[in-house]
């Protein structure tokens, strides 16, 4: 279960293309593998998102990326910030779950959600729909990922799927763990009550306690017990030893996205600085302390601005792993 997540949300770093791109890719996994950290995640997008970079910046298929990252971790869960479901056939979506949960000797968790990056389903030729043809998706989805996990044989003939005796062989090792990513309170977390093991919230922290509130107020309604529930906060992070470190890693990483920190006005930067949990380990571990008493049960972290240096991913490991064994 997701307490302390690593994210890797970018694959455009400098100086390197593609044939040095998955040792880098590798070395950040490894740190967060052996620096406190319980799962490593990925973005399942095929284009780089507006807030992080352009869409033709380098964006490596999900899946195929966990399945390798399962030979260089040993101790982390693996999994998907969260899968598009409007990407794959649920039916196939489980067996590639399966199949994670295999070659990483059972450490796969499936996380998903409804999709939402419009340019990406357009460019590519999947179906976007609406919103509510969306969340339709997913929850048909759910009934037949689920069942095909628990070594079940499902059949449902809905609205947008169609599976009839669904086969999953072989099994997964042990029992996957269900994270639904989203904030949305009348769907997302009812369904994380209705289906899931973990949530992930996407909304700003001072909206926990809300969010919060709506999942107590489903799983009572479901009959759910609350406590078999986690829920982990999404966070953008930029740690280094340094205060000064931590801002000179910020100003590279937003001078490359054309945004010059020296000569912005002082209403913009904060602004931006405000989107960031940045700063040396103290810092940084305040701030992380200050989200979890908001009633979260952990965080998954990203290192947008330097998560391609091993070394700031060990020490948010260390500094979370801290922040949450107090």
């Amino acid at each position: 279960m997701t307490k302390l997540g690593y994210q890797i949300p970018s694959f455009t770093y400098p100086g390197i293309g593609p044939e040095k791109l998955f040792d880098v890719i590798a070395a950040q996994a490894a740190a967060a593998d052996r620096s406190g950290f319980d799962t490593v995640l990925l973005m399942d997008h095929l284009y780089q998102l507006p807030m992080l970079g352009e869409p033709d910046d380098f964006m490596v298929e999900c899946y195929t990326t966990l399945g390798a990252l399962a030979r260089e971790t040993s101790n982390v869960r693996l999994g998907a910030l969260v899968t598009g479901n409007t990407y794959r056939n649920p039916t196939l979506l489980a067996k590639i779950i399966t199949a994670l949960d295999i070659v990483s000797n059972g450490r796969a968790q499936l996380g998903i959600g409804a999709g939402w990056f419009e340019l990406e389903h357009d460019s590519l030729g999947f179906e976007f729909g609406t919103f509510t043809d969306r969340f339709e998706k997913l929850e048909e989805a759910l009934q037949i990922i689920l069942p095909m996990l628990n070594d079940e044989r499902p059949s449902l003939t809905g609205t947008h799927y169609l599976a009839k005796d669904a086969i999953n062989q072989p099994p997964p090792i042990g029992k996957i763990p269900i994270m639904i990513g989203g904030s949305g309170e009348k769907k997302t977390l009812r369904m994380v009550a209705q289906y899931g093991d973990e949530a992930n919230l996407t909304s700003p922290v001072e909206e926990i306690g809300r969010k919060l509130d709506a999942l107590n107020a489903h799983c009572e309604r479901l009959g759910r017990d609350r406590s078999e529930i986690i829920v982990s906060q999404q966070l953008n992070i930029c740690i280094a030893s340094t205060h000064d470190e931590a801002y000179a890693d910020m100003a590279e990483f937003l001078g490359s996205r054309g945004m010059d920190l020296a000569t912005m006005d002082d209403a913009t930067k904060d602004m931006i600085m405000a989107m960031v949990i940045w700063g040396d380990a103290d810092e940084v571990g305040e701030a992380l302390s200050a989200v979890l008493a908001l009633g979260v049960d952990g965080f998954t972290c990203n290192l947008p601005a330097n998560g391609f240096k091993p070394d700031r991913v060990e020490l948010l490991g260390q500094t979370g792993r801290a922040v949450l064994d107090r």
